[in-house]
């Protein structure tokens, strides 16, 4: 993982781009806020205002596609490595963080991270658009009416 690297410029804060319209994403943010940082966290919404104006040059729709993050240094991580690199960041979870780098840890990095990308796409919404959720009890509720009285009720 590039910050333990000899050679590398260390690392002083980091700048994790999340998906505001993600309830993972946003779940996800909060859980960050309340962990110890050995590696200071600055989280800022993909594709915002903000994120535009601290990294003009970086493709910030991609951004809202796969987890971003930035180092202060100019160091950029994408996917799996970004959710490493994030819990790099935390002191209860680096121990983890660095077995998820290796050889071994790596498959259960990238199947945290193709499950939770299936799950976000499931719910994550546009600006303004019904969430997953809604739509699927908006359905509920019309197939509801739909039966009558000859389905019974769902649990």
């Amino acid at each position: 993982m590039a910050p333990a690297a000899r050679d590398a410029p260390s690392v002083r804060q980091l700048t994790v781009l999340y998906d505001a319209d993600c309830p993972l994403c946003v779940h996800i943010r909060h859980w960050l806020l309340g962990q110890q940082w050995l590696v200071p966290l600055r989280l800022v919404p993909a594709g915002s205002d903000e994120a535009r104006r601290l990294y003009p040059a970086l493709d910030h729709a991609a951004t809202l596609r796969e987890i971003t993050v930035v180092g202060d240094s100019g160091q950029l991580w994408t996917g799996t490595d970004a959710f490493i690199v994030s819990l790099w960041a935390l002191a209860e979870h680096r121990p983890k963080a660095e077995w998820l780098a290796t050889p071994a840890g790596r498959p259960f990095a990238r199947g945290a991270m193709y499950t939770a990308s299936a799950w976000r796409q499931a719910v994550r919404t546009e600006p303004g658009a019904p969430s997953a959720a809604e739509t699927a009890a908006e359905a509920e509720d019309a197939q509801g009416a739909a039966c009558g009285d000859h389905c019974p009720p769902s649990r």
